[in-house]
């Protein structure tokens, strides 16, 4: 089945630009190319994409400087293509609003899969119309992002509340570890994160000490999925 969305490839190099056009409309996607930062400007001003994949040195100017300059204008995932691989760029990119980065020279496949797993997060993270979501006793606030347990406050911390808002979005979905994490901490996980089995570990003693009827179900070697407890 063919992929949908529109990519914005911003790319000085000519030849990287034509083959990872190739590679992306092949999968269904609607790509459109940018060889200078004002050419992704003008793209820009046209329609806004579901992803960017931008090269950091760039003729006219720094990707890094354009992910912050348009950060706030798009809620699209921004990737870095770079043939930098010192951790202080990556780390920048990431702190500048990039959601991940890959480095030249690279596999397809894995630059494939790193823009498919971007678009994928984008779309569990949409933001919902509904002010509320209620599952039984438990209700989730989305406007003031709180979550409470038949009338009372669970108190959950930023990144508690996301993660449950997104399994809760996804109920009866088993979610990747490595989604999970990227999405919540917005950055890429680094082999089996304590941090993120810490937070489902605490987030689901509250669901099941305030009797919500809801847990969150550990799947091994495959995520962890928002349902009903056992």
């Amino acid at each position: 089945m063919a992929e949908t969305g529109t990519i914005l490839l911003v790319e000085d190099d000519l030849d990287v630009l034509r083959t990872n056009r190739r590679i992306l409309e092949r999968e269904g996607y609607t790509v459109l190319c940018a060889d200078t930062l004002q050419a992704a400007r003008a793209c820009l001003g046209n329609g806004r994409p579901d992803a960017l994949v931008i090269d950091i040195l760039m003729p006219d100017g720094s990707g890094l400087d354009f992910c912050t300059e348009i950060r706030a204008a798009t809620p699209a995932p921004i990737l870095f293509l770079t043939a930098l691989d010192e951790k202080s760029e990556i780390i920048e990119g990431l702190v500048a609003g990039g959601s991940d980065y890959i480095t030249k020279p690279y596999d397809v496949d894995e630059f494939l899969a790193r823009v498919k797993a971007q678009l994928r997060l984008a779309a569990l993270n949409r933001t919902a119309s509904d002010r509320r979501l209620v599952r039984g006793p438990l209700v989730l606030d989305l406007l003031a992002q709180r979550a409470y347990l038949g009338g009372r406050d669970l108190l959950l911390t930023h990144k508690e509340y996301a993660l449950l808002l997104l399994l809760m979005r996804n109920e009866g979905q088993t979610i990747p570890a490595e989604l999970l994490y990227q999405a919540v901490w917005h950055l890429p996980m680094a082999g089996e994160s304590r941090s993120l089995r810490k937070h489902v570990s605490t987030v689901r003693r509250k669901l099941e000490d305030g009797n919500s009827g809801y847990t969150i179900h550990s799947v091994y070697g495959k995520g962890y999925r928002f349902g009903r407890g056992e």
